[in-house]
């Protein structure tokens, strides 16, 4: 089993800044790929950008140029960097890890965190 905590969420004025971070702990071995999705309310939760083990990144169209994704492979941890935050932002943010299993990838969820864009 992995365990993952997040923090850094909360509320934010358009165009400002937050950061989340997510701390994997448990079954860590084998983690490849680390990410953030989001859902807001009324919608199907969306990737927002996840990156592997090898640094490769993906992100959402939206968020590109603002969102920055980072990995810290020794302590298990991977953090976002939300820039020029805009009200469609808001939504709770979740971490995911995918993790190699002798049954295939297994994905691990967050309790999730609520970014809130507001003026």
């Amino acid at each position: 089993q992995v365990q993952l905590v997040e923090s850094g969420g909360g509320l934010v004025q358009p165009g400002g800044s937050l950061r989340l971070s997510c701390a994997a702990s448990g079954s860590i071995f084998s983690i490849y790929t680390m990410g953030w999705y989001r859902q807001a309310p009324g919608k199907q939760r969306e990737l927002v950008t996840d990156i592997t083990d090898d640094g490769r990144t993906n992100y959402e169209d939206s968020v590109k140029g603002r969102f920055t994704i980072s990995r810290d492979n020794a302590k298990n941890t991977v953090t976002l960097q939300m820039n020029s935050l805009l009200p469609e932002d808001t939504a709770v943010y979740y971490c995911k890890v995918v993790r190699r299993t002798s049954r295939g990838p297994y994905d691990y969820w967050g309790q999730g965190t609520q970014v809130t864009v507001s003026s």
